[in-house]
């Protein structure tokens, strides 16, 4: 049997301007190119600005290169590709296509304002473990860790996103009481057994 090799080429939502395509023609190569997928379902839900919306930037805007929403869509992808570790990213930060999803108009890191970044369009090891360390009560007056969570927000997010991923609810909770008296945001499910 003859293989058919046909000239395919894959269309993927625009980076602003740019024109995103999947060919096999080789130029620049990635091995999770598997991750555009994840780039297209965070166009439809807008996971990863809700997530940098639950954090707190006392940096110095004149001298921050890497928004916080930059940071935590680098280290979403990379934990979604299977890079658990922060030093994995000392590699990672120079991979074109992750730029890309994180949404880096300068891909290949040409316009970088320190010279010995040049080459690389995303954050090292060690400012994504400003993003993970930071602490609330201290982040402000913290020289390294200057950003900082707002883990009831992110709490509150996940229970949104759960909520917002049922198509209908399932049978056994059927209603919803309000507690007005209570601290949380969220209505009680009352279960009701069959």
């Amino acid at each position: 049997m003859k293989t058919q090799c046909t000239p395919i080429q894959l269309e993927f939502l625009p980076l602003g301007r740019r024109k995103v395509t999947a060919r096999f023609d080789g130029g620049r190569l990635s091995s999770d190119a598997g991750s555009m997928l994840l780039g297209e379902v965070d166009a439809r839900i807008g996971l990863l600005d809700r997530v940098a919306q639950c954090f707190q930037d006392y940096r110095d805007p004149e001298a921050v290169e890497h928004s916080v929403r930059d940071l935590v869509a680098q280290r979403i992808y990379a934990l979604a590709l299977g890079y658990e570790d922060l030093n994995d990213h000392d590699e990672l930060r120079r991979d074109s296509l992750l730029a890309m999803l994180v949404g880096k108009s300068d891909i290949v890191g040409e316009t970088r304002s320190r010279a010995r970044n040049k080459g690389y369009p995303l954050a090292s090891s060690s400012t994504l473990n400003r993003l993970e360390l930071g602490d609330p009560e201290t982040a402000r007056n913290n020289r390294y860790k200057r950003i900082a969570s707002d883990n009831d927000g992110l709490d509150r997010l996940f229970v949104d996103l759960f909520i917002e991923g049922q198509y209908t609810l399932p049978a056994l909770f059927c209603h919803l009481i309000s507690n007005l008296k209570s601290e949380t945001p969220y209505p009680i499910l009352v279960t009701i057994n069959p």
